[in-house]
């Protein structure tokens, strides 16, 4: 809301400027830090510069300028070389409430996307690995992201780029056969793979034949050879269902689980087309393309012939592009990852493909574990689907010891500590690391998903079974601060959501519903809610079931369930 009308303000100043003095000039709006300055305000001095006028002979020319606008102002002042805008805090709040309620979870929808597909890869886990907290991040990113998209209008397309192809499959392999025994690994598929998995990396360490030896049995994969062929895609399968057992709880689902190896037959296309405009070249038997000096070349074809990831991604790209019609591709992949779509939007621009600039790599940081980044090869992982479960049980500890006599706990803990554990990853900028603490996560006070829950609950039970007439509201009470603050926090909900979609961030959702949970908690430590006076009465009912709304909304858009009761 404010945002909307920051750009209506700087629009009408600008053409002024423009109309009077034929001057084009960049005219700058702020929201003060202090509402007793006002709702907006608006620096001269880009206009003194160009002009070269006093200050404030050039903030009384914009203050007349507003002053013959039809916009919802109540009063401007002149203060300095500044211009303090404060806003009809009545008529806005009015609206706001009006639109939250009517539109319920369509409120804050936009159409910025309306004809647009956006194809997203996320979570793409690897197989033959234990789905660790370290993939949270893609899963928890991606899924917001796309709900967010959709919010804003856009088609969206969700693939899970299963990474089933590749030298670590010919290290299973190889594994299995040294020391590995079929029946037993059947009981517990993941768990024993996994360790072998650890084994022959550290085994490597001392004994490096076995490199040599996974290499030649990934090309036994490659070549078809149907005993490595069905061990390769008994691997892919049970490593599916463990998978399937995080997304289930996670609410994440996809349109597409089309992995590396379906691109397997769609790579000679991309090979083709370097070859015929003569960008592959030779490097010790390799088949590289020339980056330049400042990037390292991409490697096509190992000297064996073996394909690479690069390749595979190629040919993903052009294949996602037509088959979609995509407009943008967007990869939410780690940090370390940067240089790789460096080198895959570089060799799509070599090509003369008229898409590398669709190519958009979402990246994120760690999950750090004591300070230490985990890793399946040395073993030091923690399972998201044994962290899932710890939350869960956390939060039902502590449903237990607050509503011991709440029905559907074991619903209602799920929903908490599996939000707890979403939310703890989306509260924080998306490209930095930050530490996993489970404890800490499914608290109900703090920064956390159960605390935005919990205040989502206490707004449900206040509101339950109350009619609301819209037409009967006093909107003289948001001249309050406390009025005032929350209300426009739920207007600028739909300005939240556009700038979390442009930045592609759900951290702006999950700290903006932080402050409103904060700010309406404030304004009910202030406020008797069901008073007498039936306009009040009204009225403060209206501004909460519009916080809910929002919360509820804001909740769901970072893939996290709301509550009724717990």
């Amino acid at each position: 809301m404010i945002v909307v009308l920051k750009n209506q303000i700087k629009n009408i100043i600008e053409a002024y400027f423009d109309d009077k003095y034929e001057k084009d000039i960049e005219i700058i709006t702020e929201e003060p830090k202090k509402l007793s300055l006002g709702d907006i305000a608006i620096p001269s001095f880009s206009v003194v510069k160009v002009l070269r006028k006093p200050p404030v002979e050039v903030a009384n020319e914009i203050k007349a300028t507003l002053e013959n606008s039809n916009l919802p102002l109540a009063k401007i002042e002149v203060v300095g070389g500044y211009v303090n805008i404060f806003l009809d805090k009545e008529k806005m709040a009015g609206d706001i409430l009006y639109n939250a309620i009517k539109n319920d979870e369509k409120y804050a929808s936009s159409t910025i996307g309306n004809g647009k597909t956006m194809v997203l890869d996320y979570s793409s886990p690897n197989i033959a690995k234990s789905f660790s907290i370290g993939h949270l991040r893609s899963t928890v990113i991606g899924n917001s992201l796309k709900l967010i998209l959709q919010k804003c209008g856009y088609n969206t397309v969700a693939i899970n780029y299963i990474g089933d192809w590749g030298t670590q499959f010919g290290k299973m392999i190889v594994a299995i056969e040294k020391w590995g025994n079929i029946e037993e690994i059947k009981k517990d598929p993941i768990n024993i793979l996994s360790e072998l998995y650890v084994r022959i990396n550290n085994e490597e360490k001392e004994h490096p034949e076995l490199a040599e030896e996974a290499r030649e049995a990934f090309r036994k994969i490659e070549l078809g050879e149907q005993k490595y062929v069905d061990m390769w895609k008994w691997i892919r399968q049970e490593s599916l269902k463990e998978s399937e057992q995080i997304y289930d709880l996670l609410d994440v689902n996809f349109d597409s689980f089309n992995g590396e190896a379906f691109f397997n037959d769609k790579m000679q296309r991309v090979i083709d087309i370097l070859e015929n405009k003569k960008l592959l070249k030779e490097d010790q038997g390799a088949q590289i393309v020339d980056l330049g000096e400042d990037i390292p070349p991409a490697l096509i074809k190992r000297s064996d012939g073996g394909s690479l990831y690069i390749t595979r991604d190629l040919a993903a790209v052009m294949w996602r592009k037509e088959t979609y019609n995509a407009d943008k591709l967007l990869y939410v992949v780690g940090n370390e990852q940067k240089l790789h779509f460096i080198q895959l939007k570089n060799v799509i621009e070599k090509m003369d493909l008229p898409y590398a600039d669709d190519i958009c790599h979402i990246n994120f940081g760690l999950v750090l574990k004591d300070g230490k980044k985990m890793s399946t090869r040395k073993g030091n992982v923690v399972k998201l689907y044994d962290i899932l479960i710890q939350a869960i049980e956390a939060a039902k500890n502590q449903i237990e010891e607050k509503n011991p006599d709440l029905p559907n706990k074991d619903d209602v803990a799920k929903k908490v500590g599996v939000g707890a554990v979403i939310f703890n990853d989306l509260k924080n900028y998306r490209a930095l690391d930050y530490e996993f603490d489970v404890n800490q996560m499914v608290k109900f006070e703090g920064q956390t998903g159960p605390y935005l829950q919990y205040t989502g609950v206490r707004i449900a039970s206040i509101i339950r079974n109350q009619n609301i007439d819209l037409t009967n509201l006093d909107l003289s009470l948001f001249d309050k601060e406390h009025y005032y603050e929350v209300i426009k926090l739920v207007g600028d909900f739909d300005d939240v959501i556009t700038d979390a979609a442009k930045e592609y961030a759900p951290s702006i959702i999950a700290r903006y519903l932080l402050d409103l949970a904060s700010s309406f908690n404030k304004f009910y430590s202030i406020e008797r809610i069901n008073t007498e006076d039936e306009k009040i009465r009204n009225t403060n009912f209206a501004l909460a079931k519009a916080v809910r709304i929002v919360l509820n909304e804001g909740l769901r858009l970072l893939g996290i369930k709301y509550l009724e009761k717990m």
